[in-house]
């Protein structure tokens, strides 16, 4: 008969520092309290639901404090050959590069949420469900960066993805319900071919924790070898997915007119960012004995991304309805590209961390403006329309929602003064150039000079001289739409521009990220 005594029995219990999972369990914690109070509060009180979800949103980001400054802090281990327990073994790691991607996921979940106000009364979305929906959605987001697993990534992963559907097709027009079966039915099959490849790198590489793949895959036997390089590839899938790589990016246009605009700003920043850390973990770490050969494929993919994004742009009619949305998602592809750039030379460096930084201070500076200007379109529709020919005029009717979208959109273009774009990207040209990927510099620096088209001739329209109806509106008291604009979006605009315009004076705040290492 076996014993099923141990010697020490405390050693099976696992220690958690709750500390280190703050961040992420205070935004599960307040989606359940949103869902329970729904439940009791009379529908007269339910804008308390949005107020309720911005706190647990920013509790989430005070959260993040404690974890600065000091040496990283790791969570769920299990015991190495000697007994102890180190990093490499944990599923949980609360590091430097963990910390930047869950300031950019909760942050931008804040940014949303603000942005949500006025769209779920105004749109009369059901406040109870929207509110779960976005901080179950950023739970994920917030879980992924600190993950150190190949499982706990994946539920990560889907615990961001779920609810997102539901966000997309909660608008009850036609066009979200269209939206968000395109969503679903594209995400689905990139998580099945992701979990596919898991399986076959778990089969070659014994393990599941991203520093013991590394070591499995680069000590495994030679008939082994093919089924791991396919269980890379495949692994990388639902990441791309969520990044919008081509070719995995035909359901964003789509998906982003259909959803309520904070929803698509939601998906460009913070499911971009969570797709992106995922997909840094997973090459630096997990797949890092195999790093020319994605290196090369990433390098690929950011030069064929990029152009697709801004080709995409440019075919964009100005004149047809939800063309502003249709234009930044097209945008969103195109700045996809940008990101994948350092992680790209992460592959050629000896070490990721200067080209990782370099892509968490490009995203920080993409989430900011990007859900800035989703802000502005959102002020705009709400009296006109979202087509890039509404915005004509806009300086004479609202002249501080014209220059905040002037300077976001200077920011993406990387033009003065919007310095902190133009800093973001010198950052990123220059992750190309010091790994030796001269040839994507290059191509990156043409699309940067085709994106100046777009983005130009959208801001030429918000100075251009007002048509005779704008000015008739302009005289009967339209140009102080700004003064009765909704709270949240008056706040969404003031954050995001102050933000924006602050990082532009002092670029070293968000530019230092991409000098240290983030592992």
């Amino acid at each position: 008969m076996t014993s099923l005594a141990v010697a020490n029995p405390g050693s099976l219990i696992q220690s958690v520092d709750w500390v280190a999972i703050a961040p992420p369990l205070i935004a599960a914690v307040a989606a359940v309290a949103v869902l329970v109070t729904d439940l009791f509060l009379p529908e007269r009180h339910r804008k308390w639901l949005g107020r309720l979800t911005a706190a647990g949103l920013a509790l989430a980001l005070i959260a993040l404090l404690p974890l600065t400054g000091g040496s990283p802090r790791a969570t769920f281990c299990v015991q190495n050959v000697a007994g102890v327990t180190d990093s490499a073994g944990c599923s949980y790691v609360a590091d430097h590069f963990a910390l930047v991607f869950q300031l950019l996921a909760l942050g931008g979940a804040l940014i949303a949420a603000l942005l949500s106000a006025h769209t779920v009364e105004e749109e009369r979305l059901p406040g109870g469900e929207y509110w779960f929906l976005l901080l179950s959605s950023a739970t994920g987001a917030a879980l992924l960066p600190a993950s150190r697993d190949l499982a706990t990534m994946v539920i990560a992963l889907e615990v961001a993805s779920l609810p997102a559907f539901a966000l997309v097709a909660l608008r009850r027009d036609g066009r979200g319900a269209e939206a968000a079966l395109k969503f679903f039915v594209s995400s689905v099959t990139a998580t099945a071919v992701m979990l596919l490849g898991i399986g076959f790198v778990y089969a070659a590489g014994g393990s599941l924790h991203l520093a013991a793949v590394a070591q499995g895959l680069e000590h495994a036997p030679a008939q082994l070898r093919p089924l791991a390089e396919a269980g890379a590839v495949l692994t990388l899938v639902g990441f791309a997915f969520k990044v919008a790589a081509v070719p995995f990016h035909f359901w964003v246009p789509d998906t982003y007119t259909g959803a309520p605009l904070p929803v698509a700003g939601y998906l460009s920043v913070v499911g971009k960012a969570a797709g992106l850390s995922g997909l840094a973990l997973a090459t630096t770490i997990a797949f890092r004995p195999y790093a020319h050969t994605w290196g090369l494929v990433l390098a690929v993919l950011a030069a064929v991304t990029m152009t697709v994004g801004n080709v995409g742009a440019l075919r964009q009619r100005f004149d047809t309805r939800y063309s502003a949305v249709r234009l930044l998602a097209w945008s969103s592809v195109g700045q996809a590209g940008y990101l994948l750039v350092p992680l790209a030379a992460a592959g050629y460096a000896p070490t990721g961390a200067d080209p990782l930084g370099a892509t968490a201070a490009y995203a920080l500076i993409y989430g900011v403006v990007n859900l800035g200007a989703f802000g502005v379109v959102a002020a705009v529709g709400r009296r006109a329309g979202t087509s890039v020919d509404d915005f004509r005029g806009l300086f004479a009717r609202r002249r501080w929602t014209a220059l905040a979208l002037a300077f976001f959109l200077l920011c993406l273009a990387g033009l003065p003064p919007g310095v902190i774009g133009l800093f973001g990207k010198v950052v990123v040209f220059r992750a190309a150039v010091d790994a030796g990927l001269g040839w994507l510099a290059v191509v990156m620096a043409a699309n940067v000079v085709v994106a100046l088209y777009y983005y130009l001739l959208w801001t030429a329209r918000i100075f251009a001289p007002a048509t005779a109806d704008e000015a008739a509106d302009e005289a009967a008291g339209g140009a102080g739409d700004e003064r009765r604009l909704p709270v949240g979006l008056t706040a969404t605009l003031g954050l995001t521009a102050s933000v924006a315009v602050v990082l532009s004076l002092a670029p070293q705040l968000v530019l230092q990220v991409a000098g240290g290492s983030l592992f």
